[in-house]
């Protein structure tokens, strides 16, 4: 775990300024409707004021209310936009803000990119904050949740009963299991929603996946869709009337569902009560992978293995998917990876007082202490910060990150995986190469798909409650 003090100022800030292009492109889109009141809740360096005076329509406007936290910033915006007068800049936290002027439910557009920070990274009156505007709308809070998620929330309530809703958002909005909660509020409030997602990245200096959210409220219910783009060019000329909508569900459920046509939504549920068919999770039990509080400490090579005659003390280790060259690990595909100098052991320190260690596994024990390894998170909080918990060998492996293909991959030679890689014991009775032959097909990755999540740069995740819900055929 990052801690605080060792994460940069835009970290910190969630500073991470939207391009020129793409602020014209979302301004555009409502170029043609009855903008009165507009609100930027996160305003930055004013990307979507220069858009909104870039294409005339700035003017047309009463009010254009720029809210910003740095103070740096808003000064500039404010020197920008000190003629325009009806242009205010406010130099504020936007929670504050919204604490202040929660029931005006004023603004016909509010439009932004709201700052990506994570949960420990705010004050604790920001926490406090967020955690007030999730609960009054009828949301849990917890300490997963991001600050954008907050700012989605206040700046729904703020609309008007025919108010617009722009924002640049984490792509993570259409999946993880912390915005559920979020998915199921935007559904309820807004009559309409689109999503436009980006096969090239917006942000590559920092490998976010992000899309632009648009809700739009009114008493007509039209539904969701989702338009898929290559890049910020394409969303330029897009012209969002020729896209048709798909009935919304008022779930909690993942939105990347609405990927697909209704047809294929429709013979996913249909696999579901199919008993044909059984989920992953009624195989056997599925677990994460060791978590070891520090991998680089705790995965070592032969080397380092002799050198602290550390062999008795370990375990043979999967720990990367380049570490399986198949559907099965056997011992021949361990010794190859020792043999390459990859980090095929890992480190099981017994349960025992420090004096019972011989000489050679204290000296690496104090190599650890040197490093502050002990002072990582997960370390700090054992008994001994040593001694890795929750070691059990399992019958089978499934990777948690893929890039080609998803990887279930049987335990030959009782191996053991971090956590970049799940655990399975498969149930009494179930034939292990039966459940091997049954994961691979078309079906069972078209779930994996439906089921994980983008990580980014084309990578597939997969947590162990989502690879539970993998739909298997029954053999």
């Amino acid at each position: 775990m990052k801690l605080k003090k060792d994460s940069t100022e835009q970290k910190l800030r969630g500073a991470y300024y939207t391009p020129l292009q793409l602020a014209n492109a979302m301004v555009e889109l409502f170029a043609a409707e009855n903008i009165d009141k507009v609100l930027e809740p996160s305003c930055g360096d004013g990307v979507f004021l220069d858009s909104m005076r870039e294409q005339n329509l700035l003017e047309n406007v009463s009010l254009f209310t720029a809210v910003e936290l740095d103070e740096t910033e808003a000064k500039k915006v404010k020197r920008k936009y000190k003629s325009a007068r009806n242009v205010e800049v406010i130099n504020e936290d936007f929670f504050n803000f919204y604490n202040k002027n929660a029931d005006s439910n004023q603004y016909d557009l509010i439009v932004g990119n709201p700052p990506y920070i994570r949960y420990q990274y705010l004050t604790s009156l920001q926490r406090e904050s967020l955690s007030n505007i999730l609960t009054s709308h009828g949301m849990k809070s917890n300490k997963l949740i991001n600050a954008w998620v907050g700012f989605l929330v206040a700046c729904t309530h703020m609309l008007n009963d025919t108010g617009r809703i722009a924002f640049v958002v984490p792509a993570e909005i259409l999946q993880v299991a912390y915005a559920e909660d979020l998915r199921l509020f935007l559904s309820n409030q807004f009559s309409r929603i689109t999503l436009i997602t980006f096969e090239k990245l917006v942000f590559p200096e920092i490998e976010q996946e992000v899309l632009v959210f648009i809700g739009e409220k009114g008493e007509e219910e039209k539904g969701i869709r989702i338009i898929e783009m290559d890049d910020l060019d394409g969303f330029s000329s897009l012209d969002l009337n020729s896209n048709g909508y798909q009935k919304m569900q008022h779930v909690k459920e993942k939105w990347t569902k609405y990927f697909t046509f209704p047809e294929e939504i429709k013979l996913i549920q249909q696999i579901k009560k199919d008993k044909r068919f059984a989920p992953f999770s009624s195989f056997g039990t599925i677990n994460v992978g060791v978590t070891t509080g520090n991998n680089g400490y705790f995965s070592i090579d032969e080397e380092t293995c002799n050198k602290y005659n550390l062999a008795e003390v370990t375990l043979p280790l999967i720990g990367r998917s380049s570490h399986a060259h198949g559907i099965y690990f056997t011992n021949t595909d361990w010794i190859k990876n020792k043999e390459a100098g990859k980090k095929a052991r890992l480190v099981v320190f017994p349960s025992k007082t420090l004096d019972e260690y011989p000489p050679e596994h204290l000296e690496y024990i104090k190599l650890g202490e040197k490093n502050e390894v002990n002072h990582g998170y997960k370390c700090s909080i054992r008994d001994q910060w040593y001694v890795v918990p929750s070691i059990w060998i399992p019958d089978a492996f499934f990777l948690r990150r893929n890039n080609l293909y998803p990887k279930f991959v049987l335990n030959k030679c009782g191996a053991i995986s971090t956590d970049t890689m799940h655990r399975m014991k498969i149930n009494e009775g179930i034939d292990e190469e039966t459940l091997l032959l049954s994961y691979y097909n078309s079906i069972s990755f078209a779930f994996t798909e439906v089921c994980g999540r983008s990580y980014g740069g084309g990578v597939l995740e997969i947590l162990p409650g989502e690879m539970g819900n993998i739909m298997l055929p029954v053999i």
